[in-house]
């Protein structure tokens, strides 16, 4: 984009800089500070939907990033061709649906010079007047972006009229579709020669965007670790296929070649970081744009939408949409001490990549997953290597696989253990006590230790309370605190004959259930969150199968302690009373009970084993 584009740009930013530092003078609060901040910046951000585009008058460039388009869809008609001071011209644009438009009369042997002449509008509703520069109502532009095909307005001929006038029109289809002076019609005063050579209207534009060109196949990774740098998810794995993400840095001369690939629809994305957060990162977009590839270059400030530059400092690009797969590539210089945000490539980064969706106008939206983060600082010009890295942080990572072991193992064998196996190993001691509770309590205050641990994970990571995980840190929360209670209430229990001893067994057994029910619902909700995400619908249907297969276990346990029971009863059959007591009828399903424990172990560990692959992956 030229200077006068860029300028055109910015001037809003300073504008707003000077009214932000004079109302901090007036000592406003910073509330008020920053509401006039986001009303002031809004509109150089998501463009101008209400058509105030005065400080695109110069350069006639939207705010909305990327580069124009070359080839008109519009056309721009007048009624005549020539004119005298005074004299009313009906100009026309029409074409393609568009949201916006913005016209102006320049001298045609000086496009570079201020608006010529006043418009009157034919239609109020779609069209509204500007004034850019000194001269009042030199320009016209739209009222919102409701789609319109053709705009009539009304040419006024100044006194002081050039020689020579030549419309121009800005077009935008889309926010990322757009195409800069169009060149319209050159209508002349009388008795004056046309102006030679002929003029072309978009240098200006043409300028402002690099020749594109295709790719004809998939990338390789076959120079990857050679005479490249590589980034592959999943580890290894081929760039044709459509379920690799694959970002490579070749190193040629003074500039970088950079290749990006990925199954998506939208918009992949990768930027250099000096930490593992978003926020003042270097970053590089390609958007697809109605079947078309458009690369930019971006900051990203905090987690916020990407800060798209006016001034694009990429070359030799190309890109390519076939078999599910976006691929772009381009080339930029190892160093840009002329591009404000660009990082120089001799320095080493953590590398994130990032994929999502777009709208039909090439808007993009928060990627729905968490963007692939290398586990390290690189540097991209260094020594070649083929690396992965990682979707999830190590302490959310940490934070999932303790969690899983609690309460897919822990916490289900020793319940199991205590309300089944009593009977059962009533006559062995371990350390003193019965060697079930002694079971029993060795799990649950292993418990209790990996989820407080894992419990406080997160918050390390966060570096404290995570406002975008919904429900999961709340319910978190609770299930921490009843599992801090449950063993507190426990050192209090009352002895086994006590009147109290009753009620204690009730609060303990519905503390614990709630605890174990909560926990449950939470590892649903969390397998799902952006910062873990395991593989969907896999970790449901795992999570739904480890539940039925608990309920299932205990179930069976409950049947086969039923029929045990039912054994004890007197049965009167031909006077003769068969009875049995309670510990031989359990002694004779002791055999059972330890083989169903023995299965339920090993399908819980099936499912621990399932769970910790799962998250090692991601």
């Amino acid at each position: 984009m030229s200077v006068s584009a860029r300028s055109g740009c910015c001037k809003l930013f300073g504008k707003c800089i000077c009214l932000i530092e004079h109302l901090q003078q007036m000592e406003l609060p910073g509330f008020a500070v920053a509401v006039w901040m986001f009303g002031c910046l809004y509109a150089s951000v998501v463009g101008y939907p209400n058509g105030k585009v005065r400080e695109a008058c110069t350069s006639m460039v939207p705010c909305h990033g990327g580069s124009p388009q070359l080839s008109p869809e519009h056309t721009i008609t007048v009624n005549g061709t020539e004119f005298k001071p005074g004299d009313n011209i009906e100009v026309h644009l029409s074409g393609p649906d568009f949201e916006g438009f913005f016209i102006q009369a320049r001298d045609a042997e000086h496009l570079d010079r201020p608006a010529v002449g006043s418009f009157v509008l034919a239609d109020r509703r779609h069209s509204q007047l500007l004034t850019c520069g000194r001269t009042k109502n030199s320009a016209v532009s739209h009222t919102s972006k409701a789609k319109k095909k053709d705009i009539k307005v009304y040419w006024i001929a100044p006194e002081a009229a050039p020689k020579h006038i030549q419309f121009l029109a800005t077009v935008v289809k889309k926010y990322r579709i757009f195409w800069v002076k169009i060149p319209g019609p050159i209508v002349s005063q009388p008795d004056v020669l046309s102006p030679t050579p002929p003029l072309h209207a978009t240098s200006e534009a043409m300028s402002t965007s690099q020749p594109v060109s295709y790719i004809s196949k998939p990338f390789s990774a076959s120079g990857c670790g050679i005479t490249k740098f590589c980034i592959r998810n999943p580890t290894n794995c081929d760039p044709g296929s459509a379920s690799c993400f694959f970002l490579s840095f070749q190193q040629e001369g003074s500039s970088v070649f950079i290749e990006m690939s990925g199954p998506s629809e939208g918009y992949l994305a990768f930027a250099l970081s000096q930490d593992q957060w978003m926020g003042g990162d270097d970053a590089y977009l390609c958007v697809n744009v109605d079947h078309h590839v458009h690369v930019s270059t971006a900051h990203l400030k905090e987690r916020s939408h990407p800060l798209l530059d006016s001034e694009n400092a990429l070359e030799d690009v190309s890109w390519r949409l076939a078999d599910g797969l976006l691929q772009c590539s381009f080339r930029r210089g190892i160093r840009l001490p002329a591009y404000k945000g660009r990082f120089n490539l001799d320095t080493s980064y953590y590398i994130f990549l990032a994929d999502g969706e777009a709208s039909e106008g090439g808007l993009i939206y928060k990627h729905r997953r968490q963007p692939l983060v290398t586990n390290g600082l690189y540097k991209v010009t260094g020594l070649p290597q083929d690396i992965g890295g990682s979707r999830a942080p190590r302490l959310i990572k940490a934070h999932g696989a303790l969690m899983f072991v609690a309460w897919i193992t822990t916490v289900s064998i020793g319940v199991i253990v205590a309300r089944f196996f009593k009977p059962v190993w009533s006559h062995s001691f371990l350390f003193g006590k019965e060697l079930w509770f002694q079971v029993h309590r060795m799990l649950m205050l292993t418990t209790v230790m990996l989820t407080s641990i894992s419990f406080v994970l997160p918050f390390v990571y966060r570096g404290g309370w995570s406002q975008q995980a919904g429900f999961h840190p709340y319910l978190g929360c609770a299930v921490m605190a009843l599992t801090i209670f449950q063993p507190l209430m426990a050192g209090f229990r009352p002895s086994r004959h006590a009147p109290r001893r009753q009620l204690f067994n009730w609060f303990h057994w519905s503390t614990g259930t709630t605890a174990r029910i909560l926990a449950v619902v939470t590892m649903f909700l969390g397998m799902d969150l952006p910062a873990l995400d395991l593989p969907d619908p896999w970790d449901t249907y795992a999570m739904i199968g480890f539940v039925a297969w608990h309920v299932g276990t205990d179930v069976l346990l409950e049947i086969h302690s039923y029929c045990l029971v039912r054994k004890v009863e007197v049965i009167e059959d031909d006077r003769v009373q068969i009875l049995q007591s309670l510990t031989s009828a359990e002694a004779e399903g002791r055999l059972f009970k330890q083989i169903v424990l023995t299965i339920y172990v090993c399908g819980n560990i099936v499912f621990l084993v399932a769970f910790l692959i799962a998250i090692n992956q991601v």
